[in-house]
């Protein structure tokens, strides 16, 4: 609808009536130079695809999305991808029990320093590769409410959150994953992680998954997987 309107920096939905819109794949990909979306009255019940929504919009600090009803839709992958400046991301209602994709959904997003994704249902997600990619300044994650049986790629899925202090991944169930590729690398300040439940029977990548761990010692890895937990050098 607004892909690659690269000099408007106002949108205001108040009075657009989308209900019937099933596909918002893109609808404000590139829109480079957007410092405010007004969303606060748009019905998105219809909704199935919101793959790329925001996509590299750059310039955007505020996004509250937290009257978005997401229940129907399948597809969040890259949906806020390089949204470099956003600082304030509001996801409070978001309903995820049907997503099957939520690949670099927060990738390059690396301004934001908190996320609250503990309404997040993610039983149906298959692929969570670089989902929070080079989210740099991030200092506060928690993903307790994570289900992750059917993940299949967690490939470099915390790639540079090099401002994490700690990674509490107790709840997350690795058996069917296939790619860990590079899954920590670089997370230079994590000095805790809690591995406990992850097992590493079907992954087939493994490489690098702890590159760059600076900070992190041995001994503060909760790890039951002697495979996994021999992975760490340090």
């Amino acid at each position: 609808m607004f892909c690659e309107c690269k000099n408007i920096k106002i949108l205001d939905f108040s009075h657009f009536n989308i209900q019937k819109i099933s596909n918002m794949c893109g609808m404000f990909r590139d829109c480079s130079s957007l410092i405010k979306v007004a969303l606060s009255n748009i019905n998105t019940q219809n909704v199935k695809n919101m793959r790329r929504m925001f996509f590299c919009c750059s310039s955007l600090i505020d996004l509250d999305l937290s009257n978005f009803i997401t229940q129907n839709v399948n597809d969040m992958s890259e949906m806020f991808y390089k949204c470099s400046s956003l600082t304030n991301l509001k996801l409070s209602n978001f309903n995820t029990q049907n997503v099957t994709d939520m690949s670099k959904m927060f990738c390059n997003c690396s301004s934001l320093t908190n996320l609250k994704l503990s309404n997040f249902f993610t039983s149906k997600v298959k692929n969570m590769n670089k989902m929070f990619y080079n989210c740099s300044s991030l200092t506060n994650l928690i993903l307790l409410n994570f289900e992750t049986q059917n993940v299949r790629d967690m490939g470099e899925m915390f790639y540079n959150c090099s401002s994490l202090t700690s990674l509490n991944l107790t709840n997350f169930n690795t058996e069917n994953v296939e790619n860990m590729k590079a899954m920590f690398y670089n997370c230079s300040s994590l000095t805790f992680i809690d591995l406990s439940k992850f097992t590493i029977e079907n992954v087939n990548d493994m490489e690098n998954i702890f590159s760059n761990c600076s900070s992190l010692k041995k001994s503060e890895i909760i790890c039951y997987d002697k495979e996994l937990y021999h992975k760490f050098e340090n």
